[in-house]
């Protein structure tokens, strides 16, 4: 088995072109600054549409550090990150994404906070720049709402962006639940965690992977994940709904012992709509919950890697590579480049 290195930096990438040599450019000297070349970037295309996966190789010839891994079909940015993770093997691992609005320069920040003690060190986000304020408000909706929500106490205003410890990526990998919520499940991991505030950038290059569409959806996965409060309003909706009902009921019956009939049919369908409103947002959410379980229940690969690249040399991987236990997937990564030397005794890194 060849020597894990000290560091493993993962990005998720998703038609980053315009932006992943820089990307690529900064995150290796940034390591390259605490461990020397005992490190490993770990890149992940996610099914990228342009030329990701064609830099990615490149690079890789370039940066004997570096581990291309291209996911068979877009999995999404939590499972794109949940596979890099999977094929990381450092003591510390750096969780980012490839757009560098996050600057791989805190890393040099990050360690030293791991030293004394940290299992985790996650960035905390002060400020946003180059971004709308639609973008803003909801965000901080969301994260309010999700503190109120969650069982577990998750720190607001954070992203995926944090350096790790191997036991807690071990802990981590080990979750078998397919909608990942991976800031809230390293959080219900607990250990010593750290927040380090900074300011994050705007966008390198290109544009936002995550529309409004896939913003609501990982919300609803957040909130599903963490949080069975949903369930509980939609029984306290319902008690109310069957105490207004009652009252309506009682309020009809002595009406009509009075001799008086009771008029108004806009006020009996106003009545019939709300309680028919109430009823379908209660089923909606226990469907959101029963939703998640069957999916889980069919126990489908997590992901499907294509093909994995170091230097000019590919390999294929298991398609149950992402079922293997923490220890089965290094000795995986190990086995696919046997006739290779570790990355960190290879020669440094050209790039930049």
């Amino acid at each position: 088995m060849t020597q894990a290195p000290f560091l493993s930096i993962v990005a998720p990438c998703h038609n980053e072109e315009e932006g992943l040599r820089e990307f690529c450019r900064r995150a290796a000297a940034a390591a390259h600054s605490v461990a020397g070349d005992g490190f490993e970037l770990i890149l992940v295309d996610d099914g990228s549409s342009d030329r990701t996966w064609e830099i990615i190789s490149d690079l890789a010839a370039d940066v004997p550090q570096l581990l291309g891994v291209r996911l068979l079909r877009n999995h999404g940015h939590q499972l794109a990150s949940t596979a890099g993770l999977a094929a990381s093997r450092g003591e510390r691992v750096l969780l980012i994404d490839a757009d560098l609005q996050d600057p791989p320069e805190l890393l040099l920040m990050m360690m030293p906070i791991m030293e004394r003690g940290a299992d985790v060190v996650y960035g905390q986000r002060t400020r946003r720049q180059g971004e709308t304020w639609f973008k803003l408000a909801s965000a901080s909706l969301f994260y309010r709402a999700l503190s109120k929500l969650a069982s577990v106490t998750i720190p607001r205003d954070t992203g995926d962006f944090r350096l790790m410890r191997r036991r807690v990526v071990d802990i981590l990998l080990a979750m078998p639940e397919r909608d990942r919520f991976i800031r809230g499940m390293v959080s219900w991991i607990g250990g010593r965690q750290v927040a380090l505030p900074y300011e994050r950038d705007a966008r390198f290059a290109g544009t936002t992977k995550y529309p409004l569409r896939k913003m609501i959806n990982f919300a609803l996965d957040a909130i599903t994940s963490f949080s069975t409060t949903p369930l509980r309003i939609s029984t306290w909706l319902g008690m109310m709904s069957a105490g207004v009902a009652s009252a309506l009921l009682g309020y009809t019956f002595v009406r009509w012992l009075q001799g008086e009939t009771v008029t108004g049919w806009s006020s009996i369908m106003a009545a019939v709509s709300a309680f028919s409103a109430i009823q379908l947002i209660c089923i909606g959410i226990i469907g959101e919950y029963l939703g998640r379980l069957v999916q889980e229940s069919k126990k489908r690969p997590m992901f499907m890697v294509e093909t994995i690249v170091r230097g000019s040399e590919h390999a294929e991987l298991s398609i149950a590579f992402s079922e293997m236990s923490a220890s089965d997937k290094r000795t995986a990564l190990d086995a696919a480049f046997a006739s290779e030397e570790p990355p960190h005794s290879q020669k440094n890194s050209r790039i930049g």
